[in-house]
């Protein structure tokens, strides 16, 4: 099939939450199973993980990522699971040339690291369908990832769908782990309302999080679980629908919020 021929692929952001979620059956495991069974079958997957967070901008260009067990802590049998997906290094060129002018590095060590493989062993559990990583550049500023993500909306054209993983809400120092249905406290719910407002009415606005001060420090004390969001809020079409298929909230301080757009 060519590029021509191709219909224009959504694009997803995944609150992947805690990797047991990877064995769980649960309503947020079930509700992403229900997603992959309505989504088109891309030519190949861009998972942009809150995991690979370092300096520069790097996509997988193997032809056989390993999965990457990238915790600790965890039971043997989470350790035990494998994603075997294929990569496409040909693709992989095509990512950098599409990031033209930003420097990208064609990779050979990643591979898939848990916030990619997590979420697809329930949207797409044969592991058939080639999936790369792309990096997040801890130097860029969010208005910069936000760039980066339009940067990105070719690929959609060309059949790739883009995953965005992280959570809108991640503050694991008050994660109440022995309790996954903790209720979350105010500031987590202000979060996660303020971030729904702007994706429907004013997407790059999400690139100033930071103004909402004590909020925001408490949602995302780290920056690598929210930028991931910043990718999907760049990819919208003026007008394209917007859905928000998984919400709640693990742990009390975990948002497990999920936003697809063009499905």
């Amino acid at each position: 099939m060519s590029d021509s021929d191709m219909k224009s692929m959504p694009a997803l952001f995944v609150g992947h939450g805690n990797p047991m979620l990877t064995l769980s059956d649960n309503p947020f495991t079930r509700a992403w199973r229900a997603l992959g069974e309505t989504l088109p079958r891309p030519r190949a997957i861009l998972a942009i993980s809150a995991h690979w967070y370092l300096p520069g901008i790097r996509v997988t260009a193997m032809a056989q990522p390993r999965t990457i067990h990238d915790f600790g802590g965890f039971p043997k049998e989470l350790f035990q699971v494998e994603y075997p997906a294929p990569g496409n290094p040909e693709l992989a060129r095509e990512i950098v040339a599409a990031l033209a002018p930003w420097p990208v590095s064609l990779d050979q060590r990643w591979g898939l690291d848990h916030g990619t493989w997590s979420v697809l062993r329930h949207l797409f559990p044969s592991a058939q369908i080639p999936v790369l990583q792309l990096s997040l550049d801890r130097t860029l500023s969010p208005e910069n990832h936000y760039r980066l993500g339009e940067r990105l909306a070719a690929l959609r054209e060309a059949g790739l769908l883009i995953l965005g993983s992280g959570n809108v809400v991640h503050n694991l120092a008050g994660y109440a782990w022995h309790d996954p249905s903790a209720s979350p406290p105010a500031w987590a719910v202000a979060f996660e309302d303020w971030v729904r407002d702007q994706l429907l009415n004013d997407a790059a606005g999400l690139t100033g999080y930071r103004a909402l001060g004590e909020t925001a420090a408490l949602a995302a004390p780290s920056p690598d679980h929210y930028l991931p969001l910043l990718y999907l809020a760049a990819l919208r079409k003026p007008g394209e629908a917007l859905e928000f298929p998984v919400d709640g909230f693990e742990g009390g301080t975990m948002s497990m919020l999920s936003a697809v757009i063009g499905r």
